[in-house]
C-alpha cells in the first residue's frame, strides 16, 4: 500500500506550489525540505508582480502581500558605474502595473510551504533525501535528519516531483538533465536603514550594472531593512581552481563597486558571501522520467530564464502544470505541456542573451538606454511580452543601428550629413 500519491522533494516556490495544488486536488502529498523552515536561500528575491496573480488564480487562498518588502517602479542602469540611465517600469500608457516585488526568500518560501500545509500537504522539514528508487508500482524515498537526533523517513508514492534545485538528487535518480548549463551568482545581504538614505538609493529603485561583469551584470535590490547586493555571470569560465578564484574575484569587485558608488560603510573582511548556481534553459529535453514516475520542476528542471536569470515565476508555473498532470493521472504529458508554456519563449531569450552579453556596451547604449527599454524588460519579465515576439524586430533594429553607425562613420569622407 502506498503512503502517498505524491512526494515532493524541495519546499521552494516550485515545490511548495506543486504540493499545494496537488493536495487541493485531493491527492495525498508529502512535502520534504532539507533544511528547517524558514531557511536562508541565496536569491536576489526580485519577481514580477504577476507572480501574485498566478498564485491567486491557481491557488485562491494564497496571499503573499505580507512578505513583499518593497515594490520597485524604477531601475537605475549604469555602465562601469557611470553612464547612468534611469528607466521606468511603468509608462503612462501602461495598461497595468508592472512593478517588481521584492521579497526575502526565507519568508516567501515559508509562506508558500505553509499554504501547502493549509491545502492538506504533510510538511517534513529538516530531512535530507538519501535515495530514490523506482519500480513498476511507484517510488520509494528514504530520507534522514542530520545532527545529534537522527530520524529516518521512508515512504512510497505513485509519483515523485523533484523540486530540489540545480544539484538535487531527483534528476540523478531519474537519469534526467545529465548535461546542464549553469550560470553563477554571488550576493550579500546588507542591513540598511532607509531613514538615513539619500540620493539614488531608494526603496522603490533597483540598480543594475552591466560593465563590471563580463557576460553578466550586478545589482542592488531593495528590501524592507536591507539591500541585496550581488553579481552574476551567464557564461562562467571553464577550468580548474584558478578560473573559479578569478571568477569570484570579479564578482566581488562588482559588489564592492556598488559599495564605493554609494559610500556604503561595510566591514568587507566580515562579509558573508553566498554563491549559488543558476541552471539555465538549454532547450527542449525530457523533464519527466520515461516511466512517468519522476517529474522535475523549477531549478531542478533547468527553468531559469537565460536572459534575465530569474526563475521564480517559471518555477511556480512548472509546479502548477506538474500538479495538474498528476491530478489528471497523465504524468507522461508533463514535458509536452511544460514545453508548450516556456520553450519558444526561452529559446528566443537564449538567442537574444547570446547577442546582448557578447556585445554588452552596444546593447547598453542601444537597448537599455531606449526610452522604453526598462518597460519592455518589465513586460518580458511578467510574460506580457514574449521573447519570441521580438526576435525579428530585434534583428531589424540591430541592422538599422549598424547601418546608421557605418554611414555616420563614413559621413566625413563621403560628404554625408551626420
Amino acid at each position: 500500500m502506498l503512503d502517498y500519491d505524491v512526494i515532493v522533494c524541495g519546499a521552494g516556490p516550485s515545490g511548495a506550489t506543486t504540493a499545494a495544488r496537488a493536495a487541493r486536488a485531493g491527492l495525498r502529498v508529502a512535502l520534504l525540505e532539507k533544511q528547517v523552515l524558514p531557511r536562508h536561500k541565496p536569491c536576489g528575491g526580485g519577481m514580477p508582480i504577476q507572480v501574485e496573480t498566478w498564485l491567486r488564480d491557481w491557488l485562491p487562498e494564497t496571499s503573499f502581500k505580507a512578505v513583499v518588502e518593497a515594490q520597485v517602479r524604477q531601475l537605475c542602469h549604469t555602465w562601469n558605474f557611470g553612464e547612468v540611465h534611469w528607466g521606468s517600469v511603468n509608462l503612462p500608457e501602461s495598461p497595468r502595473d508592472l512593478s517588481l516585488s521584492m521579497v526575502q526568500r526565507p519568508h516567501f518560501d515559508n509562506a508558500l510551504a505553509r499554504q501547502a500545509v493549509d491545502c492538506g500537504a504533510r510538511l517534513r522539514d529538516g530531512l535530507t533525501v538519501r535515495s530514490i528508487e523506482r519500480d513498476a508500482r511507484g517510488v520509494t524515498v528514504r530520507a534522514s535528519t542530520t545532527g545529534d537526533r537522527r530520524e529516518t523517513f521512508t515512504a512510497r508514492a505513485r509519483w515523485l516531483v523533484g523540486a530540489d534545485g540545480a544539484n538535487g538528487i531527483a534528476a540523478k535518480a531519474a537519469s534526467l538533465r545529465q548535461r546542464r548549463r549553469l550560470a553563477i551568482a554571488m550576493e550579500v545581504e546588507l542591513p540598511y536603514d532607509w531613514s538615513l538614505s539619500g540620493g539614488d538609493l531608494r526603496p522603490d529603485v533597483a540598480h543594475l550594472e552591466y560593465g563590471a561583469v563580463r557576460r553578466g551584470y550586478a545589482w542592488i535590490f531593495p528590501k524592507g531593512e536591507s539591500l541585496n547586493v550581488g553579481a552574476g555571470v551567464f557564461h562562467p569560465p571553464q577550468g580548474g581552481r584558478g578560473s573559479h578564484r578569478r571568477l569570484r574575484e570579479e564578482l566581488e569587485r562588482a559588489i564592492f563597486g556598488y559599495f564605493d558608488r554609494f559610500a556604503l560603510e561595510v566591514d568587507r573582511s566580515a562579509l558573508k558571501f553566498y554563491a549559488h548556481p543558476l541552471p539555465l534553459w538549454k532547450g527542449k529535453e525530457p523533464r519527466h522520467s520515461s516511466d512517468g514516475r519522476v517529474l522535475l520542476v523549477g531549478d531542478a528542471a533547468g527553468l531559469v530564464n537565460p536572459f534575465f536569470g530569474d526563475g521564480i515565476l517559471h518555477g511556480i508555473k512548472s509546479g502548477i502544470i506538474a500538479a495538474d498532470c498528476l491530478a489528471e493521472g497523465c504524468p507522461e504529458s508533463y514535458t509536452r505541456r511544460l514545453h508548450g508554456e516556456v520553450a519558444a519563449n526561452f529559446n528566443a531569450a537564449r538567442w537574444l542573451a547570446a547577442f546582448f552579453y557578447r556585445f554588452p556596451h552596444w546593447s547598453y547604449r542601444h537597448v537599455v538606454q531606449r526610452r522604453d527599454g526598462t518597460h519592455i524588460a518589465a513586460r518580458l519579465l511578467a510574460g506580457d511580452l514574449q521573447f519570441s515576439e521580438i526576435v525579428g524586430k530585434f534583428v531589424g533594429y540591430v541592422g538599422q543601428k549598424t547601418v546608421r553607425g557605418a554611414i555616420s562613420g563614413l559621413g566625413a569622407p563621403l560628404g554625408l550629413k551626420r
